[in-house]
């Protein structure tokens, strides 16, 4: 081997190095869930703990269900405490999928594997918040003949799944959301409600101040799930 080719071998190596090591800062580096997340993962309600998903199951059983594709960079366990209140008014079996390097885009699918393991499930909503509203959308898209309906918080169609089968909900605040919601269907704009307070991560870089509660914006965000649930039942 020549000093040449030898050099530029070890500069590739090193190059290849340097980019794993930084990927792996960059995805260590991410939102975990806050007491409040923590202390519903500690509760005695009906929640199933899987090694890849959470389970939260309605008191009463149901043939629909809702997997929900956490945002990025974000412990998946953010997502509970929302969750857990769209199951609570609603009766929808919710699943919250944790995702490779918490991040939807590396498992883009994982709702196949899901659905696999629930036959008795006739009736499957995918949602997501932020990237995983965005990935969520495209599966959906991808995949419409086994997706009844989209719920999307501070996210956006992404593909073509009919926006009249689409929730979208998002805070005022979060315009980086409304510019490229460019349809009219089922939008709901939460006043005062900003990007992260969908879920329990505490504040997100960037994000703008809210100026409503995190449980306000919330519950406002699971009445609307609750009137789109109701309409597609109708």
């Amino acid at each position: 081997m020549n000093k040449r080719l030898k050099i530029g071998l070890i500069t590739l190596v090193l190059i290849l190095l340097v980019l794993i090591g930084g990927f792996f800062y960059y995805v260590s580096d991410y939102y975990g869930a806050d007491d409040v997340a923590i202390a519903v993962m500690n509760s005695q309600d009906t929640i199933d703990f899987r090694d890849d998903h959470i389970i939260l199951s309605p008191t009463v059983p149901s043939d629909r269900a809702l997997i929900f594709y956490p945002g990025a960079k974000v412990e998946y366990s953010a997502y509970l405490p929302i969750l857990q209140k769209i199951r609570d008014e609603t009766g929808i079996t919710c699943i919250l999928v944790k995702m490779p390097f918490n991040m939807a885009i590396f498992d883009v699918d994982r709702a196949d594997e899901i659905m696999g393991q629930f036959p008795d499930i006739n009736n499957w909503y995918i949602g997501g918040h932020s990237m995983g509203g965005t990935m969520a959308s495209d599966y959906a898209s991808k995949n419409q003949d086994k997706v009844e309906g989209l719920i999307l918080l501070a996210s956006y169609i992404y593909g073509d799944y009919p926006e009249e089968n689409t929730l979208t909900v998002y805070g005022t605040l979060n315009t980086s959301v409304s510019d490229k919601i460019d349809y009219e269907k089922n939008i709901v704009a939460i006043e005062g409600g900003n990007h992260a307070q969908f879920g329990n991560y505490g504040i997100q870089k960037g994000d703008a101040k809210a100026t409503i509660s995190r449980e306000e914006q919330q519950d406002m965000a699971v009445e609307a799930i609750s009137k789109f649930l109701v309409n597609k039942d109708n």
